[in-house]
């Protein structure tokens, strides 16, 4: 039989994202408005983003943004708690907050006939919140109880660990969520300043999809957010740089009572913004993604049998998250496991990937594109990340030959720049071991 030639997957442009079906607004107070109408589906999606997150709290008052975000559905100047999901739940609706480092997070999901309600909350959520003692006191105490099973949980005290001695006094370093002595003494009074401070139109941004005219959107947003103009918005401090390790840091915590343990290795990866930021997710997804974790799960897990998990994540956004990877072990395991996982990173940084792993993980990347892209979830999603990124409109049109122009020479320089095997910081949380 004659020899087949594998070739990548071909995309229909048209049916993706572009400039040519996202309709892209700036509001008078600087709101960005991103629609995409979709009306094969009755619902309609809107999520985005305001510009406020742990950075605005700083070490001592860490758990403020969250809290702040979590509380915003538990009262408002017009509406109680239960005023506010009683009109969500009589139509089916959703809508959540959440916070993280750099933002404060937001989605919503109704009918299309729904809209308008469901905007003139979400308004009114942001705007107006009054932040009840009882309703506050109640989420703090979910929260203080959650750090308290953190403490006794061995991935998250590594990634803890981890977080804390490779960032030092950075704020990637910190838990945007909070710990115990910072989140006990915040009140709603705290609340009330830092929203009334950082809350505001400048840097928010709002996607919509689904069953709903563009046109009509805008000026919907526009009319709920009319006369809010964002005078006296705090902006959050800039992000500081970061040094990579110098040599093999280690941390080790020990947990009484554990039959596992969890290790978190790695370094600084690029930003989201880096030139090299595409190869350097296709070069980790060969190190530790692609199929049953890439290399280093087929070396530690597979090969080895010496882990329950083992896989490589690369962080990259606004700032330069860690790359790093992490594996739960048996504890008689976790110096063997370190090693293996150590010598894949040595590998794929001291000789090209082979012409058919590059060409497997390319089709991996380019066939997922249109699935990711399926429903009203994904596309709003793959807005937001145009906007914050500033990738351009065009961006998953040209994904596909973005992704086949990558070559081995490219990854390899990346994966070369960011990591290096003796220079990595390491943490273990876990049963104490004889060392």
């Amino acid at each position: 039989m004659p020899k087949t030639t594998f070739q990548l997957p071909k995309l229909d442009n048209k049916r993706l994202p572009g400039p040519e079906t996202i309709h892209r607004a700036v509001l008078p107070n600087g709101i960005v408005v991103l629609v995409r109408e979709n009306f094969l589906s009755p619902s309609v999606v809107f999520a985005g983003y305001l510009a406020v997150g742990a950075l605005a709290d700083g070490p001592k008052k860490s758990g403020t943004a969250n809290l702040t975000a979590i509380s915003l559905m538990r009262g408002t100047e017009k509406r109680t708690f239960s005023e506010i999901f009683e009109s969500i739940e009589s139509i089916g609706a959703r809508l959540n907050f959440s916070a993280s480092t750099h933002t404060t997070a937001f989605q919503g999901k109704s009918l299309a006939e729904d809209l308008e309600p469901m905007l003139e909350l979400f308004a009114e959520l942001i705007r107006t919140p009054t932040f009840p003692k009882d309703e506050v006191d109640r989420l703090k105490n979910q929260l203080l109880t959650s750090f308290k099973i953190r403490k006794q949980n061995t991935g998250a005290r590594a990634q803890m660990a981890f977080d804390e001695t490779l960032y030092g006094d950075h704020p990637y370093s910190i838990q945007p969520d909070g710990y115990e002595e910072t989140v006990s003494p915040l009140t709603p009074d705290k609340l009330r300043a830092f929203h009334g401070s950082y809350y505001g139109p400048s840097g928010m941004v709002l996607a919509v999809v689904g069953a709903v005219e563009a046109s009509k959107v805008v000026g919907l947003v526009e009319k709920v957010f009319e006369g809010w103009m964002g005078e006296g918005q705090v902006l959050q401090p800039d992000l500081p740089d970061v040094a990579v390790p110098s040599d093999l840091e280690w941390v080790e915590i020990n947990l009484d009572g554990k039959q596992q343990s969890d290790i978190v290795l790695g370094t600084i990866g690029p930003s989201r913004f880096d030139d090299e930021y595409l190869s350097a997710v296709l070069g980790n997804n060969i190190l530790g993604r692609f199929g049953e974790f890439g290399r280093i799960g087929d070396a530690v897990r597979a090969t080895a049998g010496l882990a329950y998990y083992s896989f490589s994540v690369l962080s990259g956004g606004p700032g330069p998250g860690p790359w790093s990877v992490t594996a739960g072990v048996n504890p008689e395991n976790v110096e063997r496991a370190i090693e293996l996982i150590r010598q894949e990173i040595r590998r794929i940084t001291t000789k090209r990937v082979s012409s058919a792993e590059l060409l497997e993980n390319q089709a991996n990347f380019i066939g997922r594109l249109p699935m990711q892209l399926e429903s009203n979830e994904g596309v709003v999603a793959s807005l937001l990340n145009l906007e914050r990124y500033d990738l351009g409109l065009e961006y998953y049109q040209r994904y596909a030959d973005m992704i086949a122009s990558i070559t081995r020479d490219q990854i390899y320089a990346t994966v070369q720049k960011y990591l290096d095997a003796d220079r990595l910081t390491i943490a273990i949380a876990g049963p104490e071991r004889d060392t």
